[in-house]
């Protein structure tokens, strides 16, 4: 018999054994990003499929009422329709008019499927999801509401050609681009904030996000980072622009060498005067990446209608797609 058991929090998920086809959700998870509720449905004491839902504190999205369904896992298709079923109608009867996911509450965590898987490994920071976990959402009346890849440059010695022009142009409007430092991790990713928190306000499904939401992901990799793939723009002392790279640590994990750099995140703040800064942040990225020893770029998880997609499209070569799911409901 399954039963469908709503948790509330992180200590009631402790006494559950969980399926192999889903990890174990951090009890962090339920304190850093609350979910607006969490349902199981358990086999006994198994847990064989789940979900959260978000919509008290949900993006934003034409004249919609968005509620947003993550932390999803299903064992098999029949106890994704039942969780489904039960997420929209939950969704719907407090008001929701678009239910959106996979997504872990927004944008600054885990969102997306896999779509596409292509022949490449896996590489650090992707989501990853089992091939039929899409299909599910779909037969459920889900539809692609935007689209992502990530691609590989395969030369890093390629540059375009207008960068000379474009770097120029910036430095004689007092733009100067630096390395991370690593000893001011820290006090870099504030700066790096203040970007994010100006740029990202545009963004599909933009969620707003506080400084402590920010260092909170992004002070986990300081492991993992090379501060000289790192690039901050500054005007004025002022940050304008930056570009955070990590090397593909998971590499090394799948017996391999860390060959890989990943383009991760860009931003910068709006202004005429900063055109072609992206490209020229992503020439700076390839020119360390090649010096360093690297063989390949990657360009990771696109948005494909976002400038950064133009940018990184033109020396690069996709191997990857996700989908971002909705589907529209009567409240």
């Amino acid at each position: 018999m399954l039963n469908l058991i709503e948790s509330r929090n992180s200590d009631e998920l402790s006494g559950f054994e969980i399926d192999p086809c889903m990890q174990a959700l951090s009890p962090q998870v339920f304190v850093k990003n609350p979910p607006d509720a969490h349902w199981m449905l358990v086999d006994g004491n198994l847990v064989v499929g789940r979900l959260s839902l978000w919509y008290t504190k949900a993006p934003v999205y034409k004249d919609y009422k968005v509620g947003v369904i993550g932390h999803y896992a299903a064992r098999d298709l029949s106890i994704s329709n039942r969780l489904l079923e039960h997420a929209c109608a939950q969704l719907s009867a407090r008001g929701c008019t678009l239910a959106v996911g996979p997504m872990d509450g927004n944008t600054m965590h885990r969102y997306r499927f896999v779509v596409e898987s292509g022949d490449e490994p896996r590489f650090l920071l992707e989501p990853d999801n089992p091939d039929e976990w899409p299909d599910y959402w779909r037969r459920q009346g889900f539809l692609p509401i935007s689209n992502y890849h990530s691609s590989y440059n395969l030369d890093l010695s390629q540059e375009d050609p207008r960068i000379p022009e474009v770097a120029r142009r910036l430095h004689e409007a007092g733009v100067s681009i630096r390395n991370m430092n690593p000893e001011a991790f820290e006090d870099d990713l504030r700066r790096i904030y203040q970007i994010s928190a100006i740029s990202f306000r545009n963004n599909f499904m933009y969620v707003p996000f506080t400084e402590d939401d920010y260092l909170d992901s992004y002070m986990p990799l300081r492991e993992y980072v090379d501060p000289r793939t790192v690039f901050i723009a500054e005007r004025e002392e002022q940050p304008v622009g930056f570009m955070f790279n990590i090397p593909n640590h998971l590499q090394k994990q799948q017996g391999g060498t860390v060959d890989t750099l990943i383009l991760k995140t860009y931003a910068e703040i709006p202004g005429r005067v900063y055109a072609g800064l992206g490209s020229l942040l992503v020439a700076h990225s390839h020119r360390a990446a090649l010096e360093l020893g690297y063989r390949r770029a990657i360009h990771a998880l696109m948005y494909e209608r976002n400038n950064s997609f133009n940018t990184s499209n033109r020396f690069s070569k996709p191997f990857r797609r996700y989908t971002l799911f909705a589907r529209a409901l009567q409240a």
